[in-house]
């Protein structure tokens, strides 16, 4: 429970607040910005909660404004916190982009916002869907709204009543991101897949749905056997749609879901995978005036898939210029602001290996020493592929209309933080590319 809600420039200064409970002096809130300069001092960091003279701060900072929950009561400080993400949300599905500028101009709508998001200090309803129903940036459009959409009183917050489609279609994309760091001697140091669920719905009336996933805990538990691969989900994340609690007993994923677009649930798996993309590049010195690069692409995976909008960024010493580049496939070009060069291939089909050749001048002599330190960084996408296996097993949708609707799935794995801290080998005979 919180008492006063305020938005603050990075100075401390108050730009709006909202008192909810008179326990707290509106006074408080210029208290918060010298405990925030007295703590990085003398700790060295700021922690989002914390507490002074009797009174709870709980903080989050969003680009250049701290929002800021004063409470006097044993609160729950995660609840908070979350409330305060979700205030920056709706702010931002409001204003386009939250920054001081926005909060100045748009102080009617604000306090709109914060008497129907909290009420009494107890968060509402967040969902700026259903907010943007009867708070319009046009404060006499609120006059028209004679009562609130019945989502504001209903058990399904995220979702209004009467809507229609003439065509009920459901789009649901598996998405899966590798981390991965490899190191000089080509050992994979980190490897984890973050995966999320997000969905498209275009569904008339309340329906509810059903997601089957190859999930291990759920085939272990029901007793079922599963003729393919099934996966371990770690740190499952859920959209608040989905039943919890049917979810704990039998590992059913069963949600009205909100109308158009939103992330159902995400995931993470720490199963160790190889490369998808394996880059290496060779480096041969010409006694400080010229270096040359031969770097080596390859596809670890299977023919049938391949990886779209590859880019693989080789870095390069600082003072490098004058570059020249021979490749079979895909271009090439000279990044100097990221002392780098990206080899960008449209296609990548699974299997395939290519090679590029590169020259680069250094007119100022440091040394045959011109290693870099930073990694070689891959960018790609791979659709209709998923490295960790899921699959959606099956998508009911059941509506007391009766109606037929179409699901469509779809699955893509893409990069994350993706670097290869590969072997450079030295030696000093090489041909240049002019020759």
């Amino acid at each position: 429970m919180a008492s006063l809600i305020a938005i603050l420039d990075l100075k401390g200064k108050s730009l709006i607040q909202r008192s909810y409970k008179d326990d707290i002096p509106p006074s408080a809130v210029e208290k918060f910005m010298p405990i925030v300069l007295e703590m990085e001092e003398d700790l060295q960091t700021v922690t989002p909660c914390f507490s002074k003279d009797g009174i709870n701060y709980m903080h989050i900072k969003y680009s250049n404004l701290y929002i800021l929950a004063l409470s006097k009561s044993n609160s729950n400080a995660a609840e908070i916190i979350l409330f305060l993400h979700k205030l920056a949300s709706v702010f931002t599905e409001y204003f386009k982009e939250l920054e001081e500028e926005s909060i100045r101009d748009n102080f009617v709508i604000i306090y709109e916002l914060f008497d129907e998001m909290m009420d009494y200090g107890h968060p509402q309803t967040t969902e700026s869907k259903i907010l943007q129903e009867y708070i319009t940036q046009e404060s006499h459009k609120l006059e028209v709204q004679a009562r609130p959409p019945m989502a504001v009183t209903n058990a399904v917050s995220w979702r209004s009543e009467g809507i229609r489609y003439r065509k009920n279609e459901v789009f649901l994309d598996v998405v899966e991101s590798v981390n991965m760091l490899v190191n000089a001697s080509g050992n994979i140091i980190r490897s984890e897949i973050l995966g999320a669920v997000k969905m498209k719905c275009f569904l008339s009336g309340m329906p509810e749905l059903r997601l089957g996933l190859n999930d291990k805990v759920m085939f272990e538990t029901t007793g079922r056997t599963n003729r393919g691969k099934s996966i371990e989900m770690e740190d499952v994340k859920f959209h608040q749609c989905v039943r919890l609690s049917r979810f704990e007993n039998d590992r059913t994923i069963s949600f009205i879901p909100p109308d158009g677009e939103f992330e159902l649930m995400s995931y993470r798996l720490s199963t160790s995978v190889k490369p998808l993309v394996w880059a290496e590049a060779s480096i041969e010195c010409h006694s400080g005036s010229r270096v040359e690069y031969t770097v080596k692409v390859k596809a670890n995976f299977k023919k049938r898939s391949s990886a779209n909008n590859v880019e693989i960024l080789i870095p390069v010493p600082d003072d490098a210029d004058t570059p020249k580049f021979r490749s079979a496939t895909g271009s090439v070009s000279y990044a100097p602001d990221q002392s780098c060069f990206i080899w960008k291939i449209k296609q990548l089909a699974g299997g395939k290996e290519f090679l590029l050749r590169a020259e680069f001048g250094l007119p100022s002599v440091k040394g045959d020493d011109v290693q870099s330190k930073r990694p070689i960084l891959v960018k790609f996408e791979i659709p209709y592929f998923t490295v960790s296996g899921i699959q959606v097993r099956y998508l009911k949708i059941v509506e007391k209309s009766g109606y037929q609707a179409l699901p469509w799935v779809r699955y893509l794995t893409n990069d994350g933080d993706y670097a290869l801290r590969t072997n450079i080998d030295r030696t000093n005979n090489a041909s240049s590319l002019t020759n």
